[in-house]
């Protein structure tokens, strides 16, 4: 029985390459980035090339990039902090309902605690976000907009330059959070026409604990964690030097393979829903089919709940989600497919499969060849599912 990962979204491994490149930063050269000596300008040095390798990627100046501990920090430190240092003139902020909980409960904490004034913008059925909508929601008190670059659950690409668009003409901040699209869609923020952005190590083979937010030159911002002057008193915390040098390197080799990767992702995700929907009955793509992240596939399964699904498959050997993993232990169906206008019941039966590099033709088909047995055995188990939705090829399971 092999063992197929399609679970890259909620984290990927380690390449042999980052780290290699990390570990002389846990042995020998491990100084602290701060300190005077040799060992410490050892460390300052690994750390600032990093900062360029990301600034390369980002296409900005590496002073505009702030090392965090992870994607959900970056996301917290431009939201709060854009909101605390203008909430003298600009109390209002607005994000989509499709959006990570890193995003909707640092709004719904600002709200509740500190008087923001939230605004949540609704999507389609494919889970774009309604851009009229966006633009009666904006206006001269909104303060920051924070949309994701492409959702995480369903693989949908939102359309940024149109957002920022709509966020400047009323001068306020656009924030989006491209944790599972840096290294995978081009991100330059030049042209999206971000003024913050967030992103994490561990969804581009990085190790987990690292991540960067991006601060266009010039953008108001409170510090999230204080007690130190790293970062330039961005973010206080001695860097974890190890981490950055090796979410440097990902970015980078993430960068030279984006276009070959996207492509070879692209085909192994069509090769699966194909397989899927020629062989199995009764089931829905969730998302974007022309939009959306080359390696996402999020399938809705009628009759049956995901967790089911899921359990089944890892007996087999196959590691996928039902969604987002840092809301795998909610009994609640997925926020993003209820915004999507997806029935509930049907929600409750999706699973969200999402392919890397190292990912093959035959892992895929391996899946093809396994899940129709298994659906057709939890619908035979199931009180609400038709006989019909039982069978395998059109034959009884």
């Amino acid at each position: 029985m092999p063992a197929v990962y399609l679970d890259h979204n909620a984290t990927t491994p380690v390449r042999p390459e980052v780290l290699e490149a990390m570990l002389p930063y846990y042995q020998s050269n491990y100084g602290n980035a701060s300190s005077l000596h040799a060992r410490g300008r050892e460390a300052r040095q690994a750390i600032e090339e990093s900062r360029r390798k990301i600034a390369a990627v980002l296409n900005c100046g590496p002073a505009e990039i702030v090392f965090t501990g992870s994607g959900t920090e970056a996301d917290n430190h431009a939201i709060k902090g854009v909101f605390f240092a203008n909430r003298a003139g600009r109390s209002a902020l607005v994000t989509s309902k499709i959006e990570h909980h890193a995003v909707l409960h640092s709004f719904e904490y600002l709200e509740k605690h500190h008087g923001a004034k939230a605004s949540y913008v609704g999507v389609d059925g494919e889970g774009r976000l309604d851009l009229e909508a966006l633009k009666q929601a904006v206006n001269d008190e909104t303060a920051l907009v924070s949309v994701m670059h492409a959702n995480n659950e369903v693989g949908t690409i939102q359309p940024l330059e149109e957002i920022a668009a709509i966020c400047h003409s009323h001068n306020a901040y656009f924030h989006t959070d491209a944790i599972q699209t840096f290294g995978k869609l081009e991100t330059d923020v030049q042209k999206l026409g971000v003024d913050l952005l967030s992103l994490s190590g561990h969804k581009i083979y990085a190790p987990k604990g690292v991540g960067a937010l991006y601060i266009r030159k010039g953008t108001k911002l409170h510090p999230l964690i204080h007690g130190g002057g790293h970062e330039k008193n961005r973010r206080a915390g001695t860097e974890n030097v190890a981490g950055i040098v090796a979410l440097g390197c990902a970015a980078e080799l993430a960068a030279g393979e984006r276009e070959s990767q996207a492509v070879k992702l692209s085909a192994l995700r069509e090769r699966l829903w194909q397989g899927l929907h020629k062989n199995i009955s009764n089931i829905r793509r969730n998302g974007s089919q022309d939009r959306g992240l080359p390696g996402t596939l999020n399938v809705s399964f009628e009759f049956i709940e995901g967790e089911s699904i899921l359990l089944s498959l890892d007996i087999k050997g196959i590691a996928s989600s039902s969604g987002s993993a840092c809301t795998s232990g909610s009994l609640e169906p997925s926020h993003v497919l209820a915004a999507m206008g997806v029935p509930t019941e049907t929600a409750q039966g999706s699973v969200r499969f999402s392919l890397g590099r190292d990912n093959s033709e035959q892992e895929v088909d391996y899946v093809i060849a396994e899940l129709p047995a298994i659906i057709s055995r939890l619908r035979q188990m199931s009180p609400i599912a038709p006989k019909e939705s039982c069978r395998i090829n059109g034959k009884s399971s």
